[in-house]
């Protein structure tokens, strides 16, 4: 099972940045590879809540339905996907540390990220996303970092 976690520090309290994370709309402002993200049940994000959106991986568009599985606001969520050519699940963590908030982003992808490509594209595929992400984690600290400052 491809693994992909990468973690970034960010300059903001943990409850700000969670709340932030929580907002399906927020994703495609930092995550470089969300092209569009949003909430399809009503109330506030919590177990069983489903966003729906789509990512772009190597160019290449992949449309997803994700169901929250947990949701221990401000620490942690999980969702899980219900309708993807990728099986994934996303978990998102927040931990106060000295400078702020670590923000953990772990994907796990039972059917492996080269899917669509094809599963000998899997180690090609998880690197690069790997990096997108990090690039994405560094993005989100930038993004809520400026925000503080102004």
């Amino acid at each position: 099972m491809p693994t992909v976690e990468q973690s970034v520090i960010v300059s903001r309290p943990v409850p700000e940045v969670f709340q932030y994370l929580s907002t399906a709309e927020n994703w495609p402002n930092w995550d470089n590879s969300i092209v569009e993200s949003r909430q399809i049940t009503d109330g506030p994000t919590g177990v069983g809540s489903r966003w729906q959106g789509a990512s772009r991986i190597l160019g290449k568009r992949i449309d997803w339905t994700a169901e929250f599985t947990e949701y221990d606001a401000p620490k942690r969520s999980s969702a899980k996907s219900v309708k993807s050519p990728v099986a994934f699940t996303l978990t998102t963590t927040c931990e106060e540390v000295e400078k702020g908030t670590r923000v953990t982003y772990r994907l796990d992808s039972e059917s492996g990220l080269g899917g669509v490509f094809g599963r000998m594209a899997d180690p090609l595929v998880t690197k690069a996303f790997g990096r997108s992400q990090q690039a994405s984690l560094e993005n989100l600290a930038d993004l809520l970092d400026n925000e503080a400052a102004q």
